[in-house]
């Protein structure tokens, strides 16, 4: 459900209250009984509690203490993670709005708190008929802060509606969201935000020579797709356009290399997590209305073992004409991506940006708990995308570029391969799409935080839409 989200200047005594304070000063204006406040009080004081939540019959009411002592980007988190509570609480008292009242300095803290009540209040109930009555009840958030303008309410909706449509993207089954299905989801999006959107069909692909989209493609009944997506407003700042690049394999059963561990292949839906990200990542762009040149691409195919399935040591002659020995078919994703990078160069970008479930050894390596990043950009940009990172709790963790990986790349009968051995498997992967770019260039290996198997606080269970929210911010803020 899409959460409403407004201003204003005061509240009554009957309706729902989450406070933001520094430190609880009892005030009248609250409506509080004697029994709520010292409830309140007793909880901070004795209980040393930081966020409390309180159903009191005819309203649910809320406090939470900012920590003097964590940093700025903790504490947005850390409300981010209270708003995700109270939407439970709210929807299990069945109240329907809440009145957020910030008592602090910071515009930044009703954001936050704004974001965490409406993402945790997501549900995905498309195929569950029997909850359809039963869901979620809560509709709206009015926040009351002097300090909040109309442009940030704007805002705020646009991320959170964005991160909520690449869910739904990431949680559809791959019956009801095919290559081409996905592509016509994206037109879908460009019409409603004001972004172009083409589609290059199989026979459009075989004519660029897209070597490494088709070849994933050749155990599939189902047709792959090209998505070019471009938002280009006339007052643009940049004068080279970003290109985000988002991996769009809608179901990975590992090819021929079938996935061998238990289990493996029940979430290979969320193999298109990176397409989701950077299309919906338009989307919110685009609706903005920002002052910034962006093109979007996405090489989308399944991965099946069937028909004329590549086969492990196949030769792949890549759109660039290089070649790649292919010795395990479920290091799909960088084949398709490889194309998708090479295409990019006919831009010349500012930067190239590419989202992708890439590794399970990037999520071996720091969890669900960040993004691992490598690549060629400058230093000042990767500063400002680490930067909105850690505003968004979307945190980038900077792996070694170093080109020794690259040699565990070479191959006796091809240009390279496409696996580079037990060892460095996140950065090896890396290394591979890294040659078919000569541009700057970022690598997202977003396979840990893309789908969680359990509720995560406002991440919810099942897609996330990670990175969507750290690149409307990086954009929102060059």
């Amino acid at each position: 459900m899409k959460t409403a989200i407004s201003k204003k200047t005061s509240f009554i005594a009957k309706d729902s209250l989450v406070i933001i304070c520094k430190i609880f000063k009892v005030n009248p204006s609250y409506a509080f009984t004697k029994e709520q406040t010292d409830y309140i009080l007793n909880e901070i004081k004795k209980n040393e509690k930081k966020a409390i939540i309180i159903n009191a019959l005819n309203r649910t009411i809320s406090v939470i203490l900012i920590d003097h002592v964590k940093n700025h980007y903790l504490n947005l988190e850390t409300l981010r993670k209270h708003g995700a509570t109270l939407s439970d609480a709210l929807n299990e008292d069945k109240r329907d709005s809440i009145c957020l009242l910030n008592e602090t300095s910071e515009v930044d803290y009703s954001l936050a708190l704004t974001e965490g009540i409406a993402l945790g209040n997501y549900q995905f109930t498309k195929h569950k008929p029997s909850v359809f009555k039963k869901g979620n009840t809560l509709k709206s958030i009015s926040i009351i802060d002097s300090k909040v303008n109309q442009q940030h309410i704007i805002n705020a909706s646009i991320a959170i509606d964005a991160t909520l449509k690449a869910r739904d993207l990431v949680n559809e089954p791959v019956n009801y969201l095919n290559a081409i299905q996905l592509s016509k989801s994206f037109k879908e999006m460009g019409k409603e935000a004001g972004f172009k959107v083409e589609v290059c069909n199989k026979a459009k692909i075989k004519q660029l020579k897209m070597g490494g989209l088709l070849a994933v493609n050749q155990g599939s009944v189902d047709e792959p797709t090209f998505t070019i997506m471009e938002y280009k407003p006339k007052n643009a700042k940049n004068k080279k356009p970003f290109v985000l690049v988002g991996k769009g394999v809608v179901y990975d059963t590992g090819g021929l290399s079938l996935k061998p561990t238990a289990n493996s292949m029940d979430l290979m839906k969320c193999d298109m997590a990176g397409a989701a990200a950077v299309s919906c990542t338009m989307y919110a762009i685009s609706k903005a209305k920002l002052n910034v040149h962006v093109i979007a691409l996405v090489p989308a195919t399944d991965n099946r073992p069937g028909f004329n399935a590549f086969a492990p040591g196949d030769i792949i002659t890549m759109m660039d004409g290089s070649t790649v020995e292919m010795l395990n078919s479920d290091a799909e994703g960088r084949m398709i991506l490889a194309d998708a990078l090479h295409f990019a160069k006919r831009y010349n970008p500012e930067m190239a940006i590419e989202l992708s479930t890439l590794t399970g050894a990037a999520a071996a390596a720091i969890g669900q708990y960040g993004i691992v990043s490598m690549g060629t950009s400058t230093d000042e940009q990767k500063t400002k995308l680490t930067v909105s990172g850690l505003r968004m709790h979307e945190r980038l963790v900077e792996f070694p570029f170093w080109d020794e990986y690259a040699e565990l790349l070479k191959s006796d009968i091809a240009d390279q391969k496409n696996l580079g051995g037990p060892y460095g498997g996140a950065i090896t992967a890396g290394k591979f799409l890294e040659k078919f770019t000569n541009y700057p260039y970022m690598h997202f290996d977003i396979a840990g935080p893309a789908f969680n198997t359990a509720k995560d606080s406002y991440r919810g269970k099942g897609a996330t839409g990670y990175g969507v929210r750290l690149l409307f911010d990086f954009f929102s803020n060059l």
